[in-house]
């Protein structure tokens, strides 16, 4: 394990470096230059390839200390490093823009919380399976919450995506008996696809880099508060949760910045196919840490696969190549 300690770091490196890339750099280059991606999609992909390797790192965390506890390290040590990188910003902040942090903070809190909490008590595959329960939800939130009815082959490629998630999962993940900690990670799902939609909802409204430090501050304040409110204790030291905790907060925001920016030109359902990716990188780390990939899991990855693949099909139709990834957000909720 300690010869993959520095490739993986170095790998970390590479996806912030390309990541700026194509947010300041972007305009150079086609609208759509692989696989029939936009370059706001391909920065999603690579955010659900960091989001992968989460699951693993939670559930060891969960080890030695507290659901609330780690959240809320996690996120005020995001919200700290925000602070200083973008402190030049910050003076300009607006009533929309903390409103709308603090909501999304709260769906952050939420989402994160409750699964984490889940974690301690069912298996991580049990986890994955509940949690992608968001894939259907976002599409029904998206009618409802933006009026935006999601496009047929959206919903194809979303029927595609939750049929491999459960693939990937396995069977024993879909044995629910709704014990405590299944029911926690079920309304955290909840919060994730609530998540999505208000990150739509404000895009191309707000400064991304204050509506990021907000949010991030929010999750992380609110879980630390509510610490005694729900009789957790603070943990013994460990450098398990310390380093779990500091270095998921640095991911934290690469994640949440990536997906403010990308959102802007990306729907929440189109967003979700590719979210819906994530229980993939997840089984690659998890086969690189030893696991072995049974048939079901990588039927499932090609499902998913084949799900964002078929979402794509209606761009061979009659309208302008590229118009959806780049027309404006508040045009499109018009």
């Amino acid at each position: 394990m300690r010869e993959n300690v520095r490739p993986g770091g170095w790998t970390v490196h590479y996806i912030a470096y390309m990541l700026v890339s194509m947010m300041l750099h972007g305009s150079s280059s086609p609208k759509r230059p692989n696989l029939g991606l936009s370059r706001h999609e391909l920065a999603l992909v690579v955010i659900s390839m960091i989001w992968g390797a989460t699951f693993l790192v939670v559930h060891l965390a969960m080890r030695h200390c507290g659901p609330l506890f780690f959240v809320g390290l996690r996120y005020v040590t995001a919200g700290v490093i925000s602070l200083l990188v973008f402190r030049g910003a910050l003076a300009g902040l607006t009533r929309r823009e903390l409103g709308a942090g603090i909501a999304i903070g709260i769906a952050i809190f939420l989402g994160y919380g409750l699964q984490t909490f889940g974690l301690q008590s069912i298996s991580s595959s049990k986890s994955a399976f509940i949690t992608a329960l968001y894939v259907p939800m976002v599409p029904l939130l998206q009618w409802l919450a933006l009026r935006r009815p999601p496009l047929p082959m959206n919903l194809i490629g979303i029927a595609f995506a939750f049929v491999g998630l459960m693939f990937v999962a396995g069977p024993e993940a879909g044995s629910l008996s709704m014990s405590p900690g299944e029911v926690a990670t079920l309304l955290g799902a909840v919060a994730i696809a609530a998540e999505i939609i208000l990150i739509s909802r404000f895009a191309g409204q707000v400064d991304l880099r204050r509506i990021t430090t907000v949010q991030l501050l929010a999750a992380g304040l609110l879980s630390l508060l509510m610490m005694p409110v729900v009789g957790e204790g603070l943990p013994a030291f460990s450098w398990v949760w310390l380093v779990a905790a500091v270095s998921m907060g640095a991911a934290s925001i690469l994640i949440q910045f990536t997906m403010n920016w990308a959102q802007k030109a990306v729907s929440p359902t189109r967003a979700t196919l590719i979210y819906a990716s994530e229980p993939v990188w997840a089984g690659i780390v998890g086969r690189m840490a030893g696991e072995r990939l049974p048939g079901p899991a990588l039927l499932g990855a090609a499902l998913i696969v084949l799900g964002v693949i078929v979402s794509e099909w209606k761009l061979s139709s009659g309208k302008p190549k590229g118009t959806r990834a780049s027309r404006p957000l508040d045009s499109i909720l018009e």
